[in-house]
């Protein structure tokens, strides 16, 4: 009898859904960022039909442990970048970019959800209280933050809600996607053993031609803070979206080095 792995039966098909890395607990550090910049930029960050929150940028750095099994678990890097939006007055974060550690991370959650993933080299670091996580790709560090671990705020638990495209674009030149975009609503619920201010926080945007988040820049740090707990996410399709409304923004997902963009009066 020979196994051919390219194939599974229904029975295991169904097995491997129910492990999916992305709908598993995990335990998390965290140094979670929010910024102000200016509304013109951060309102021009956002596809239809989501509108904007507040002029507030969200970054954070994490160190994931994925728990695949009781016998192993998966190590990752990741962090976000987006923007304060809500859609039918549920309040997010708009994913403009989220690097990750490895393909494993990667792979699933572009398919799955639309989440706009790209394999990055994230570092994360507890020193004591000295506090340091910086996010590379290309050779180009772009996205770093470092601070000491301050006052107790305590444990909190809340969710989090994110939105991002799902999209299929076209082989054929003739058209941007073979579908109408899928606008996605993810659900991330944090129970978080322990949270503090981070003191003497430095937030730096570093340029890069694939990763411009240099291009938003911070006005004011809002907060800095650590966190420590676990993480349970999912999400679902709210609706489709005409492809004009996201074809000005899809490029950011893929490494574009044309330095194009738009102009914006701040």
């Amino acid at each position: 009898m020979a196994k051919l792995r390219y194939v599974k039966t229904p029975a295991q098909v169904k097995k491997g859904q129910e492990e999916n890395p992305e709908f598993l607990d995990s335990t998390v550090r965290s140094i979670r960022c929010v910024y102000e910049t200016h509304e013109s930029i951060a309102k021009a960050l956002l596809p239809q039909p989501l509108e904007l929150a507040r002029p507030e940028i969200n970054v954070t750095f994490s160190h994931v442990a994925m728990h695949i099994s009781p016998e192993f678990t998966f190590e990752i890097g990741s962090a976000i970048f987006g923007v304060a939006a809500t859609y039918e007055g549920k309040e997010g974060v708009y994913l403009v970019t989220m690097p990750m550690t490895t393909e494993q991370a990667v792979v699933p959650g572009r398919e799955t959800f639309g989440e706009p993933k790209k394999i990055a080299e994230i570092d994360f670091q507890r020193d004591g209280d000295a506090l340091s996580s910086s996010v590379s790709r290309m050779g180009m560090t772009y996205l770093s933050v470092k601070g000491t671990v301050g006052r107790d705020l305590g444990p909190r638990e809340f969710t989090q809600h994110a939105y991002c495209f799902k999209a299929m674009p076209s082989c054929e030149q003739s058209k941007a996607f073979d579908a109408d975009p899928l606008l996605v609503r993810l659900e991330w619920r944090h129970k978080h053993s322990a949270v503090h201010e981070v003191d003497g926080a430095e937030l730096i945007l570093g340029d890069s031609p694939m990763d411009p988040v240099a291009d938003v820049p911070i006005k004011r740090l809002v907060r800095v803070e650590f966190e420590e707990g676990t993480s349970e996410s999912n999400g679902r399709v709210l609706r489709s979206v005409p492809g004009d409304w996201l074809l000005p923004f899809l490029h950011q997902r893929y490494d574009d080095t044309s330095g194009d963009g738009i102009e914006i009066a701040v």
